[in-house]
């Protein structure tokens, strides 16, 4: 299947610290800068506004939350924790921390359009 000509131009000025990021980037991909910048902007534009690091921070969070309140309900109930107990609770927020960050992203992402 033949790809369509690329027709439109979009540029940007940038300062030469930024420039130095950019080829950065570039460089761990092995692609053209302009390229890159392509396919980033293209990115951007489907409308997915959550990136990596905001997942991995959502996930750590998530995590933390889930511990706290697994812990909290605990001694609620009067009941005595131990190092067992602890590390099955930790365990299963780990388990589950990357999935429902992705799910919460996901949602919102679907809610600002």
């Amino acid at each position: 299947m033949k790809t369509p000509t690329r027709t439109r131009s979009v540029g940007t000025k940038v300062t030469e610290e930024e420039y130095t990021r950019l080829e950065a980037c570039v460089s761990e991909q092995g692609v053209s800068i302009s390229e890159w910048c392509r396919s980033a902007l293209l990115e951007k534009a489907k409308g997915d506004r959550s990136t990596e690091a905001d997942e991995i921070l959502l996930a750590e969070i998530l995590a933390l939350r889930m511990i706290l309140l697994n812990l909290h309900f605990s001694v609620a109930r009067g009941e005595a924790m131990n190092a067992a107990d602890m590390q099955t609770i930790i365990d299963r927020a780990d388990q589950a921390k990357a999935r429902k960050a992705a799910e919460r992203l996901s949602s919102s992402n679907r809610e600002d359009r």
